[in-house]
């Protein structure tokens, strides 16, 4: 009961930080583009945020396996709190590289806090679901519930950092962000009273680096899937919606936060709709048929776009309604994906296995960050999507060695 009642706190707390996530998104990307910053510059502004994602992730498995995940969470939530602050104080005055280079310093703190909270709270999923008959598939429930539950707040984020920007502000919206995670990190101290996760042998060094074929597998699908979407999702859309189609703040932070809570809804009830999971095989299976659709949905797109296939509203119709239902069956492998790294992670050094897969995901969100500015420089949203389909095919192709051979030691 106290493992349950502190993964609520766990979660609860990831909830909160993560609207706070998504808003700062919006807020710098639009607050930066309307003071005259380039694509490829505004992607710049996000590489630390990534880039510190890797290393959080690589040393935040063994810290939490080390001193628990009450540690990393009260950590991910701190660093939040002081990025946001020293954000705040961005000097209008300054131009160039030094207004850059503060704001990727911000941002790397960040992505820092980001990991150190979304590891904490995936890890403590293994720690509650006994492993019992039938576990493989309950476990699968809880993971896509909180999955889901996270990224549908994320858009609402989205959603949020607009309309602050809107109506407080640049410099205002981030205080009334830091006194929120302020208030959200008193409660967990006050709630959380023993540790989850703390591993109790010593863990080697060499551990940090995943000895198992099937996460190493996983772990690099992993990075091709979040560069599919981050190629066209971070910089391309937002600024093709607000300088090609002249929408407002409110309006593209409206779209993106759509974008964002359907794909988090649908994580939530991934597994009503496919194929009970009662095997990590089963699951693998399964990721690579979705993968394949995934595939299919961009090809489609990316043909539709070409130019003379469609009138120039018709473009903008079938994009906008593509990358819908594009980020519905990307819900669906992404959830898939986080069941099956948690049911091949072992209990003792779950925390491990989960900090390796999401450096690996912060790998591919950094790559998908940069060729999302650079892309769009080159060629404009249609070779963002481009870019996209590859990396979906390469996503797809990573996952026949895990579906075709169980593991005995966790099937």
């Amino acid at each position: 009961m106290a493992n349950i009642r502190d993964y609520i706190a766990v979660t609860a707390a990831y909830w909160g930080f993560t609207l706070t996530d998504g808003a700062l998104r919006m807020l710098v990307l639009l607050h930066f583009h309307a003071l005259g910053y380039s694509p490829l510059d505004l992607a710049f502004l996000f590489l630390l945020y990534e880039a510190m994602g890797v290393v959080t992730n690589f040393l935040g498995g063994w810290i939490g396996t080390r001193f628990g995940l009450r540690s990393t969470l009260y950590a991910g939530l701190t660093t939040q709190i002081v990025a946001l602050t020293a954000l705040s104080f961005l000097n209008p005055g300054w131009v160039g590289i030094m207004s850059v280079a503060y704001v990727m310093g911000a941002q790397a703190l960040s992505g820092v806090a980001k990991d150190l909270t979304k590891m904490s709270s995936k890890s403590a999923v293994k720690l509650v679901v006994k492993e019992t008959e039938g576990s493989n598939n309950l476990l699968f429930k809880w993971v896509a519930l909180l999955t889901g539950s996270k990224n549908a707040l994320k858009g609402v984020g989205f959603l949020m950092g607009g309309l602050l920007l809107e109506y407080l502000g640049f410099q205002q919206a981030l205080w009334a962000m830091a006194a929120g995670l302020v208030l959200i990190l008193i409660t967990v101290i006050v709630v959380i009273r023993q540790e989850l996760g703390k591993a109790k042998r010593k863990i080697k060094g060499a551990e940090l680096f995943s000895k198992s074929r099937e996460i190493n597998y996983l772990s690099f699908a992993r990075v091709f899937l979040f560069a599919s979407r981050d190629v066209w999702f971070v910089v391309g859309l937002p600024i093709y919606l607000y300088s090609s189609l002249n929408w407002r703040f409110d309006q593209v932070s409206a779209f993106m936060a759509l974008w964002i809570v359907g794909y988090g809804i649908i994580q939530a009830v991934v597994p009503r709709f496919t194929r009970k999971i009662d095997s990590n095989l089963e699951g693998a299976r399964s990721a690579r048929r979705w993968a394949g659709g995934l595939l299919l949905v961009m090809l489609a797109l990316t043909a539709a776009l070409q130019e003379g296939v469609l009138s120039p509203v018709e473009q903008d119709m079938v994009l906008l309604g593509g990358l819908l239902f594009f980020g519905g069956v990307f819900a669906v492998n992404s959830a898939l994906h986080s069941y099956l790294i948690v049911a091949y992670a072992e209990r003792e050094t779950v925390a491990l296995s989960v900090g390796f897969y999401y450096m690996a995901n912060a790998v591919g969100r950094f790559a998908g960050t940069l060729l999302s500015g650079l892309a769009f420089q080159l060629g404009g949203l249609g070779f963002c999507l481009a870019v996209s389909a590859f990396m979906v095919l390469v996503a797809w192709l990573s996952m026949f060695p895990l579906s075709r051979v169980a593991d005995p030691k966790t099937a």
